[in-house]
């Protein structure tokens, strides 16, 4: 097998104040010189997809120029916070306390109403990853996707519990490039800001 190099891009800033899973909110791309920055890291001729939620497409726009755009993914989503979407920190915490402690403190089975546990999300990002890999063996593959789903591959890669991966930050913009060959995953540079 081919080695495969993953290199995971969080979108560019949404400035919301509450919970953002699925629900469809632009990102501020108003930071061109750190975009030119990002393009630049970046390996020219590689394949570019990105999650079907328009602040990931529209950064994987800002990037495509030499780039084969693949269509978009919607198993690249962010984590489904369900009915916890759109509502503050702290509104959640009062609604909902113990399940909300439990989704973070505990990530694994725990859903919030209407949305995916850590666990489900995981599994729809990795199959994502996983047919991407498959159809695409050997090349530089560049994912515009969301903090949540960035966590669960670097989770998968690293081979440790969900809450272990709460730690590493995934910035805005940033790059987490992993590596898929043979005999499993390497990990490159984590939240790497160009």
């Amino acid at each position: 097998m081919d080695v495969t190099r993953l290199w995971w891009v969080r979108h560019g800033p949404t400035h919301e104040k509450t919970m953002v899973g699925w629900r469809d909110v632009p990102a501020d791309l108003s930071d061109t010189a750190a975009l030119a920055r990002l393009n630049a890291h970046l390996p020219q001729g590689a394949l570019l997809v990105s999650s079907d939620l328009i602040r990931a497409t529209a950064t994987a726009d800002a990037l495509a120029h030499g780039r084969q755009r693949l269509p978009h993914h919607p198993g690249l989503r962010e984590l489904h916070f369900g009915e916890w979407d759109g509502q503050p920190w702290d509104t959640v915490a009062q609604s909902h306390p113990k399940l909300s402690r439990a989704y973070w403190e505990e990530p694994g089975h725990h859903a919030p109403p209407g949305g995916e546990s850590w666990n489900a999300a995981a599994a729809r990002v990795s199959a994502a990853a996983d047919a991407l890999i498959a159809a695409h063996p050997g090349r530089d593959i560049i994912l515009v996707a969301h903090y949540g789903a960035i966590l669960t591959q670097l989770q998968r890669a690293m081979g440790s519990a969900p809450l272990d991966v709460f730690a590493h930050r995934i910035d805005n913009l940033s790059v987490t490039r992993i590596d898929r060959h043979a005999t499993g995953w390497n990990l490159g540079a984590i939240n790497h800001l160009p």
